[in-house]
């Protein structure tokens, strides 16, 4: 069990008597995941000894679970490629990443992604697993990516994002002005029927609501944060696009290349409950210097 992922807890008084199975269950522990563990290498024990789901528990009992070994994606080479790490436990990654690096490799970049960067870490830490990005970031946003260190982990945070109980916060510089301080845009997005890149706002497409704030209005643009409800490929670039306020830099969406030759886009913040020791997480990312620059030169509108 030595390149297992391993879960522990102790009994309380208060679950007594439960079924391990039950117990396991509300740890959020799949019937599926106990399959994997019965039959591809994990294993349960209590108090250092073997048993099944249908073990009685008693109150003190010291339950370990550990979970089949993973193995790297085939297809994701591990690269040494330098990481810039906001926060690491045995559970979780955090990292900010750059603008101009893949999350995860394509045709068009299969290598030098972020994914990359990960299994490469990884191979130096002695650690078997591969890349669980969390949350998603296009090649030219900047800003925080969170990466699970097993797919178990990777699991609980997407129930999390599912119930919104996963935040991040965004800051753009989009074009044009507001006539108020903050706003919303509530539209479904669908892919471009005439591209495999590019996304719409469309009556077909999924549900996609992102609400904004105006920080600072300049005589070329405005200064925005955002905060995703839903997360859609390519969101807030379309739905700044969609209401006539295309991000800087953004030709994809109609954005001007004059101040910035990449989507103005930075994910500030990421906000969580912790899945293991429920504990409030805040991490946040300043603005990348090619963003900083454009606020330093830039003229306040009047």
């Amino acid at each position: 069990m030595n390149n297992c992922f391993k879960l522990s807890w102790t009994v309380s008084g208060r679950e007594e008597s439960q079924l391990l199975r039950e117990f396991l269950m509300t740890r959020n522990i799949s019937k599926a995941a106990l399959t994997d563990i019965k039959f591809k290498g994990g294993g349960l024990y209590v108090n250092g000894d073997p048993v099944t789901v249908r073990y009685l528990l008693k109150a003190g009992d010291e339950i370990d679970v550990y979970f089949p070994p993973e193995e790297p994606s085939a297809g994701v080479k591990g690269e040494s490629i330098p990481l810039n790490i906001v926060y690491e436990d045995e559970f979780l990654l955090v990292i900010n990443k750059p603008a101009g690096m893949s999350t995860i490799p394509s045709r068009e970049h299969p290598v030098g992604s972020l994914a990359n960067g990960i299994i490469g870490y990884y191979n130096e830490k002695g650690l078997k697993a591969t890349a669980h990005i969390v949350t998603r970031l296009d090649r030219d946003t900047s800003g925080l990516v969170l990466i699970a260190k097993h797919r178990h982990i990777h699991h609980l945070m997407s129930k999390l994002q599912k119930t919104g109980k996963l935040r991040r916060i965004y800051e753009a510089f989009v074009e044009g002005s507001f006539a108020t301080d903050n706003g919303s845009v509530e539209a479904p997005i669908a892919r471009k029927s005439s591209s495999i890149i590019e996304r719409e706002v469309s009556e077909n497409g999924q549900y996609a609501f992102t609400s904004y704030w105006v920080i600072k209005q300049f005589d070329e643009f405005s200064h925005l944060q955002l905060q995703l409800e839903t997360g859609r490929t390519h969101q807030i670039r379309v739905h700044m696009s969609f209401i006539q306020h295309p991000l800087l830099g953004d030709s994809l969406y109609g954005g001007n290349k004059d101040l910035l030759t990449r989507q103005a886009l930075h994910c500030r913040e990421i906000n969580f409950i912790h899945p293991i020791h429920q504990e409030k997480m805040k991490f946040i990312a300043p603005l990348p210097k090619d963003m900083e620059n454009i606020l330093i030169k830039s003229k306040p509108s009047l």
